[in-house]
C-alpha cells in the first residue's frame, strides 16, 4: 500500500539524523497523533486512540527537519504512507510509516519564523549565467 497522506501530531522521539556512506541524509522520527473529539455526554473534548507514525525524510527535507524539528513539537507532514508487517523471530507487528514529502510547524498550536535555506549548486559551470534569478541566487550565496 502506497498513497498520499497527511498526520498531524506531537513529535514522540529526539529526531535522528544520519548521512548514509553514499552522502544521503536520513531524519526519522516518531509522531504520536490522537484525535480529539467533543463528546456531548460529558460535555467536553476527549482524546481519543494514539496512532503512531515512523516519519523519515530524506535529502534536503532530511537536513532541514534535522535543524528544526524537536521532540516535544507539533507538527505537519504529508508523504507516502508505508504499512509493514514485521517478524523477527520473537515477536510480530506492524509498523506504520510516512516517508516525508513535506513537513513543518503545525500553526494551530503557536507561531513560527521560516527562514529559506539557499542552495548552493554543486557544479558552478552549469548556472545559466542569462537567467536573472539565477543571478540573483548567486549574489545570495556569495557566489
Amino acid at each position: 500500500m502506497s498513497e498520499n497522506f497527511t498526520v498531524s501530531g506531537l513529535v514522540a522521539t529526539t529526531p535522528r539524523h544520519l548521512v548514509t556512506q553514499e552522502g544521503l541524509p536520513i531524519t526519522s522520527f516518531r509522531l504520536a497523533s490522537s484525535n480529539r473529539r467533543y463528546d456531548r455526554t460529558k460535555k467536553s473534548w476527549v482524546d481519543g486512540e494514539t496512532n503512531w507514525f515512523t516519519i523519515t525524510s530524506f535529502r534536503q527535507l532530511a537536513i532541514n527537519a534535522a535543524a528544526s524539528v524537536s521532540k516535544g513539537d507539533r507538527v505537519v507532514v504529508t508523504g507516502r504512507l508505508r504499512v509493514r508487517d514485521w517478524d523477527n523471530g520473537e515477536r510480530t507487528g506492524t509498523s506504520v510509516e510516512i516517508d516525508a514529502a513535506a513537513l513543518g510547524p503545525d500553526l494551530s498550536w503557536g507561531t513560527s519564523e521560516f527562514t529559506r535555506t539557499v542552495l548552493v549548486r554543486e557544479d558552478p559551470d552549469e548556472q545559466d549565467a542569462e537567467d536573472p534569478e539565477l543571478e540573483a541566487e548567486s549574489e545570495l550565496v556569495g557566489a
